[in-house]
């Protein structure tokens, strides 16, 4: 999908010297993919606590 966004050349700069990567292209699908983990762990993290286990860990270790 062709989008056409205005970003600060300064930030582009950063991101292309931080990341290695040769495009802005590169750069901005690479933010967005980052973007997508952290906020999917954000969900998990806020789990924590939140569900109860009632197994056996060592019943279910394969020896």
């Amino acid at each position: 999908m062709r989008t056409n966004i205005e970003i600060y050349n300064k930030l582009i700069k950063q991101a292309l010297k931080a990341t290695g990567l040769k495009t802005k292209k590169e750069v901005v699908e690479e933010g967005l993919k980052t973007l997508i983990v952290i906020k999917e762990q954000a969900k998990l993290k806020a789990l924590r606590g939140k569900l109860h286990w009632d197994s056996n860990i060592e019943k279910m270790r394969v020896n």
